[in-house]
């Protein structure tokens, strides 16, 4: 039970952020994410057990950032789910089977924006489709912004907390002791390109 429920929050915080389709719209990135830069992070709660937390670690994203224009932005976004890393070999193996993420059938989590909004001199409001376990469902994310430079190029880093409701996406193993919920944390920086 409690590695069900631990891979369970690891798999779907994983999904959530999930990720951009390779197979969406055409996408002229100007953007190239940095992977060292770049960290996704899940939790998940269950009844009796301390919060389980894990992370991703292979990931591709493409962005198109009009900074003047942000509406025309795009972000597509693809996670890995053999990535994922619990903290453990035995948990990992758990999210990882058909109790939770199904990455030998389901590989990736993938999410691609269908909007973006400009909220304020330092944020915007992401909508897209995040696909996990086959299931595409709505996602609206806000996200912080910080613009740097790299010397010559300049940079842009991305921060979102966010969370998805596992059941959603038919990953229903450990409920109700296990939470629905799974919260996300992405941060990442960006290189124009």
């Amino acid at each position: 039970m409690p590695f069900s429920k631990i891979i369970r929050a690891s798999a779907l915080a994983a999904s959530l952020f999930g990720v951009l389709a390779a197979d969406a719209a055409p996408l002229r990135p100007n953007w190239s994410i940095d992977p060292a830069k770049t960290n996704i992070g899940f939790s998940i709660d269950a009844v009796g057990w301390p919060r389980t937390v894990g992370k991703f670690g292979q990931f591709d994203g493409k962005l198109a950032v009009d900074l003047d224009h942000p509406a025309k932005s795009q972000i597509k976004f693809r996670v890995q789910a053999n990535s994922v890393n619990a903290g453990s070999d035995g948990l990992n193996e758990f999210v990882r089977s058909t109790a939770l993420l199904n990455a030998d059938q389901f590989p990736t989590i993938d999410f691609v924006s269908t909007s973006v909004e400009k909220t304020s001199d330092r944020s915007v409001r992401v909508v897209g489709d995040l696909t996990l376990l086959g299931v595409t469902r709505p996602l609206t994310v806000d996200v912080d912004i910080n613009k740097k430079s790299d010397g010559a190029r300049a940079r842009l880093g991305f921060t979102v907390n966010t969370k998805i409701d596992r059941l959603d996406y038919g990953m229903t193993s450990g409920y109700p002791i296990i939470s629905r919920d799974v919260f996300l944390t992405i941060s990442t920086e960006a290189l124009e390109q």
